[in-house]
């Protein structure tokens, strides 16, 4: 099942490829949505103007637009919890953890009312302490086998792997920093 995914993915290059195939994997093992999210160092909520081009999901519009508005960013557990863990992290155990907050169990009461009922998030982490995360999210709620669970940050990591692939790539064009007229100046003066 997940092997088909990862050989998939051999020799594709652009992101956007790379998660559409994530997403029509998950999408057979009754995930239809996804979300990746890389993170930056410390960061310790996610900010809702700067959803880079990193960012890549298929959640409902309407469930994105609730969480942004409603400033559900800011108290996130997952995104606290990943911090401290390497493998997947069901949601339903943070729901129920103790230390989750009324306000943060709201944040999985409210996304079951636009679909997302269970899910899975696998923290990412990176090298220089790169850290990123990637949800699968379903419809119905249920035990999820170790199995599955392996599957899912299998694919994950499978995902970054491709992910940071690009990124490293020297094909891969990288747009050059803005500099005003008289930092162009100040690079060709004769010293």
């Amino acid at each position: 099942m997940n092997s088909v995914y990862l050989d998939q993915t051999r020799g594709i290059a652009q992101p956007q490829e790379i998660f559409d195939l994530l997403a029509a994997f998950a999408q057979k093992v009754n995930f239809p949505w996804i979300a990746y999210r890389p993170l930056t160092s410390g960061q310790e909520t996610l900010d809702p103007l700067c959803r880079d081009l990193a960012t890549m999901l298929n959640y409902p519009n309407e469930w994105q637009k609730r969480y942004f508005d409603m400033g559900y960013y800011k108290i996130d557990p997952i995104i606290k919890k990943i911090r401290q863990r390497i493998g997947a992290l069901q949601w339903k155990d943070v729901y129920d953890d103790a230390n989750t907050t009324e306000d943060e169990r709201r944040i999985f009461d409210e996304a079951a009312m636009f679909g997302l009922r269970a899910g899975v998030t696998v923290p990412l982490h990176g090298p220089n302490g790169k850290l990123a995360m990637m949800s699968f999210a379903q419809s119905s709620s249920g035990n999820m086998s170790s199995k599955l669970l392996t599957y899912l940050e299998l694919s994950a990591l499978n995902f970054l792997l491709a992910i940071d692939r690009y990124e490293t790539s020297p094909q891969v064009y990288r747009e050059a920093p803005y500099l005003s007229e008289r930092e162009k100046e100040c690079l060709f003066l004769d010293l």
